[in-house]
């Protein structure tokens, strides 16, 4: 991984001058070039006379943010920034993460992109669209010829956010996770390539939309798809050799698949299915830390049967085979998965034709007791309960008094987002649980009262806590896959952090006691604002577990790893510029 990290104390050789200088974002300064480089690159008549700071910038910058009064429109300023200037955008929206997080990415950046085409002004990323198919290599190699590239982050957008397919519009939620990666993963804005792979859209408005910028043909499927997506995968290999490729909502039917296709022959990455499996398995790690058992003791309910549950199910299954050692056909008979047409049967499996369920599926003898999410629950006497379905008030008042019938302190995870679609309110699962429930969310909420009129903090299981480590973890060690040995590395390196596992266990208080210094009951997963250094931690535990399995590609001594990683952080601040007609830059 070549060091061209932005420090303080770099200096930039760079070609550009005058207006086209300004006009690239990623050397821009705007008002903070200073007085010799305004000279030396003849801005000094382009830019009024005052010299900014970084500081003052982002100040300017937060304060037009607040003139904005709807989400979309503070995501469309941000959007407006960031292509003016990187790192002023980056410094600005890391200084404020948790407050703008909502609206660079869920559920903010979902509004965006469902009016992708009418919201359009200039192009983006990689277009890669099936009608030019045969040009593929020599597009691709416009945008990669020549650069060194780390990550590329690539959807179909057939299912985007909870919104469903969203044609060539999915190039936005490319664009937005190649941001969150170098928000909390470090991993440099230039050595990212958002990509589409325009195979055409079943949504119907976007198809009657005069406007719509995509190809406007239904899907392609079948055989056609598969080669369309192997020929682009197959580049990748071929130009991109060291990188992590990162799939991003794919729909249920290709997620999977695609995943174990590719994923032993290159570093390939589905947030969908790996990161919010990581992410919530670490919650549930800190949590069976708190009631002293293990996840080989629990029986677990997912209501939602989608690619995030199938995802979620599969990472506390390999962990309970990789951690605790326990066999991988009693450990998946530990689950019940629940699907909008009740518990998955082998009866459900068969009539929907829907192979990836059918590890899991129950006998059909299981049914006649009732398949309801309700009834399930009652029967299984379940420890741990999961929400992935976007079933708003999927967990009723009935079911959570049903858990916590079971179960002194019942797991409960209601992980759907955005927060319109979540199972149900933490604020009810504490009432209906009389304060007994281990609550993570899949967006934010504000603490909860408890019965004993203190507050619980409300851990948010936001896949950001955990992706942006494993990626820039397997790019630093240029490892040749993504192991299940490194995400159970990450998994447990983020479960070490959890607040309320480190009150438990005496570090931040009296141990045995859940509480913070304020007598509060803590997270179970670290605050979303300390993303940055959590991912940092994380990363180092994915590269040294690749190390450890033989599949870094390293050039470095293993003793200096977390240096390393320090020094290939990127972070946002500008480095000094000398001019040299052969430096970066394009004229």
């Amino acid at each position: 991984m070549a060091d061209t990290n932005r420090k303080t104390s770099h200096t930039c050789k760079i070609s550009l001058q005058g207006a086209a200088l300004l006009n690239d974002p990623q050397w821009n300064k705007g008002s903070a070039f200073t007085e010799e480089e305004r000279q030396i690159f003849k801005l000094r008549g382009r830019l009024p006379c005052k010299v900014n700071t970084l500081e003052e910038q982002i100040k300017r910058a937060y304060d037009q943010l607040q003139q904005h009064d709807t989400p979309l429109k503070k995501n469309s300023f941000l959007e407006s920034l960031r292509v003016q200037n990187w790192i002023l955008y980056y410094a600005l929206v890391q200084k404020y993460l948790k407050e703008l997080m909502p609206i660079v990415y869920t559920p903010t950046e979902a509004e965006a992109i469902s009016n992708y085409s009418h919201l359009y002004r200039r192009s983006e990323g990689l277009y890669l669209s099936f009608p030019n198919a045969e040009t593929m290599e020599e597009d691709f190699l416009d945008q990669v010829k020549g650069r060194d590239i780390d990550l590329i982050v690539v959807s179909d957008a057939e299912a985007i956010l909870g919104i469903g397919d969203q044609g060539v519009g999915g190039v936005a939620i490319s664009i937005a996770k190649s941001v969150i990666y170098t928000l909390v993963g470090g991993i440099d804005p230039a050595r990212t390539l958002p990509v589409a792979l325009d195979v055409g859209t079943n949504n119907k408005e976007l198809l009657d939309d005069d406007i719509y910028v995509g190809w406007r043909h239904n899907r392609v499927r079948g055989k056609d798809y598969d080669e369309f997506v192997d020929k682009f995968v197959q580049l990748v290999k071929k130009h991109v050799p060291n990188g992590l490729l990162h799939f991003e909502d794919f729909g249920v039917t290709n997620a999977q698949r695609l995943l174990n296709r590719y994923q032993e022959d290159y570093a390939v990455f589905n947030d969908d299915i790996q990161g919010t499996g990581a992410v919530t398995l670490a919650a549930l790690m800190s949590a069976v830390g708190i009631t002293k058992t293990k996840l080989s003791d629990q029986t677990i309910v997912i209501y939602g049967a989608g690619s995030a549950g199938l995802g979620v199910a599969r990472q506390i299954r390999d962990a309970m085979v990789i951690l605790d050692g326990m066999d991988k056909e009693e450990a998946t008979r530990r689950f019940h998965l629940v699907d909008k047409d009740g518990l998955v049967t082998k009866s459900l499996v068969d009539k929907a034709q829907h192979a990836g369920w059918a590890e899991f599926q129950r006998n059909d003898d299981e049914a006649q007791e009732g398949t309801s999410l309700c009834d399930v629950v009652k029967r299984s006497k379940c420890t741990i309960l999961i929400g992935t379905s976007t079933h708003a008030g999927g967990f009723t008042e009935e079911v959570v008094k049903e858990m916590t019938r079971n179960n002194a302190h019942p797991i409960i995870l209601p992980l759907s987002n955005p927060t319109k679609l979540v199972e149900a309110h933490p604020q009810d699962i504490i009432k209906w649980s009389d304060g007994k429930a281990l609550i993570a969310t899949g967006s934010p909420f504000d603490a909860c009262d408890l019965p004993n009129g203190q507050k619980a903090i409300i851990a948010e299981c936001n896949n950001a806590l955990i992706y942006g480590g494993i990626g820039h973890g397997a790019i630093l060690a240029r490892a040749k896959k993504v192991s299940d040995g490194m995400l159970i590395a990450a998994v447990q390196r983020l479960a070490q952090l959890s607040p309320a596992l480190k009150s438990h266990q005496g570090e931040t208080g009296k141990e045995g006691n859940v509480q913070d210094a304020e007598g509060n009951l803590p997270p179970l997963l670290p605050d979303f604002e300390t993303a940055p250094d959590t991912n940092f931690e994380v990363s180092i535990a994915v590269a040294q577990c690749a190390i450890d399995e033989g599949l870094a590609r390293i050039d470095f001594d293993p003793s200096q790893l977390r240096e390393k990683a320090d020094i290939a952080r990127w972070q946002p601040v500008y480095p000094r510029y000398t001019y040299d007609a052969n430096g970066y830059g394009e004229s």
